[in-house]
C-alpha cells in the first residue's frame, strides 16, 4: 500500500486528513496556524472560486498557494459535489446534460462546468491534485439516476484525462489527477464505475457520493466494497469522510486520504475533540480513544485545565477551558481561531497514530 504521495508542493505521508478551505481560506485561521497544527494539505472548491470570480485573479497572482501564503499541497474539488447539492436537489438551480452542468443560482452569475473547463480551471489554480468532474448522487436516488450518473461519470473522466494530458504534456512538474467512483449504494454500479476508471488510469481514486444514507447511517459496507475494487498502489480517497470514528473505520478498509468540514465547522460551534488518553499506534483503534466536549457549557466557566492534557497545540499549551469558554461567551472571534487550531491538531495527531498503526 502506498505510504508517501509525491506532489508538486511536497510529499504527503499517508493516511492524511486535509481540512476544507473551500474559498481559499480555512475560516478563522491562517496558513501559519495550519502549519503549526501540522496540517499536510488543503482542499479548495473550484465551483465556489468560480462563483466568487477569483479564478483570473488567482491565475494572475501565480496560483492558489501564493494567494494563501500556503506552501504545501492543495486538492481542487471539481464542482461535482455541487451537482448533487444544488442541481439534483433543485432543478431550478441548474441543469445537466452529457456536455456538462450549468448552475443558475439567484443573484449569482450563470456558470457552466464541463469536464474540460473544470480541468482548465484547476490547472489555472496551480493545484497539486485535480479531481475529475463527476455526476455526484445521493445513495437514495433511484437506480435509473444512478445508472445515468455512472455512465456520465465515466465519460466525463475520459474527457478530463484527455484535457489534462493536453495541458500538462510539456510540464516538468505535473499535478496529479484523481477520478471519482459513483454508483450510490449499488455494488454492481460501483464495480462497473471502478473498473472503467481503473482501465482509463488515474493517479488516485475517490469514493464519490454521500457516505451516509437518508437516515444519516454511515455506508460502511459499500465503502469497504468499493475500496476492495481499487489498486493497492494508488491513493484511495474517501471524499467528505470526517468523523474520527469513520476515518478510523476507513483506514481499516484501505482508504488513506480524507477531507471534511467537520473539525473546523464544529470548532466554530464550540464542539471540541479530545483524546481520553495519549494516542498511540497500539490504542488508536480503541472505541473509547476520544470524546468531545461543548466548551460553551457552563461547567467550563472556571475550569483552568487545558482543553486536552494529551494535546500539544497552541491552544492547549497556552490557554484554559475557562478562557475559551469566556471567548465564546463574549463572542470574540479569537474563540474560532483557538478552537479550530485545537480540532485540527487533534486530527493531525490522530493521523500520526494511524500512520504508525
Amino acid at each position: 500500500m502506498i505510504k508517501i504521495l509525491k506532489t508538486k508542493h511536497g510529499n504527503v505521508t499517508l493516511p492524511s486528513f486535509f481540512p476544507d478551505g473551500t474559498k481559499g481560506v480555512v475560516k478563522g485561521i491562517d496558513s501559519k496556524d495550519l502549519e503549526n497544527a501540522k496540517v499536510e494539505g488543503l482542499v479548495i472548491n473550484t465551483y465556489h472560486l468560480l462563483v466568487s470570480g477569483l479564478e483570473e485573479k488567482i491565475e494572475a497572482i501565480g496560483g492558489i498557494h501564493r494567494l494563501m501564503g500556503w506552501k504545501k499541497p492543495v486538492i481542487t474539488d471539481s464542482g461535482g459535489f455541487q451537482v448533487m447539492s444544488l442541481i439534483h436537489k433543485d432543478e431550478s438551480l441548474g441543469k445537466m446534460n452529457d456536455t456538462g452542468a450549468t448552475f443558475k443560482l439567484p443573484g449569482a452569475p450563470r456558470i457552466k462546468l464541463t469536464p474540460e473547463s473544470s480541468i482548465r480551471l484547476q490547472i489555472k489554480l496551480d493545484a497539486d491534485i485535480l479531481i475529475c468532474l463527476d455526476d455526484c448522487t445521493k445513495p437514495d436516488q433511484d437506480i435509473g439516476e444512478q445508472e445515468k450518473s455512472v455512465e456520465r461519470t465515466i465519460a466525463w473522466a475520459k474527457r478530463c484525462k484527455l484535457e489534462f494530458e493536453k495541458l500538462t504534456s510539456l510540464s516538468k512538474k505535473r499535478p496529479l489527477l484523481f477520478a471519482v467512483i459513483q454508483g450510490g449504494n449499488n455494488r454492481e454500479l460501483r464495480k462497473k464505475c471502478a473498473k472503467s476508471l481503473v482501465d482509463i488510469g488515474f493517479d488516485g481514486y475517490c469514493f464519490g457520493g454521500f457516505p451516509v444514507d437518508n437516515q444519516g447511517k454511515f455506508l460502511k459496507s459499500i465503502m469497504k466494497y468499493t475500496a476492495s475494487l481499487l489498486p493497492e498502489e494508488k491513493v484511495k480517497y474517501a471524499m467528505g469522510i470526517g468523523t474520527p470514528a469513520n476515518i478510523i473505520d476507513c483506514v481499516k478498509m484501505g482508504y488513506n486520504l480524507f477531507d471534511c468540514v467537520i473539525p473546523t465547522r464544529e470548532a466554530r460551534h464550540q464542539k471540541l475533540y479530545i483524546f481520553n488518553k495519549k494516542v498511540t499506534k497500539k490504542n488508536v483503534f480503541d472505541n473509547n480513544i476520544y470524546s468531545t466536549i461543548n466548551i460553551g457549557a457552563g461547567r467550563y466557566n472556571q475550569t483552568l485545565d487545558s482543553v486536552s492534557k494529551f494535546c500539544d497545540c497552541h491552544t492547549c499549551e497556552r490557554f484554559s477551558r475557562a478562557y475559551l469558554h469566556h471567548l465564546f461567551k463574549i463572542k470574540d472571534t479569537s474563540a474560532f481561531r483557538l478552537a479550530t487550531i485545537h480540532n485540527l491538531r487533534f486530527y493531525s495527531m490522530l493521523m500520526e497514530a494511524l500512520k504508525q498503526g
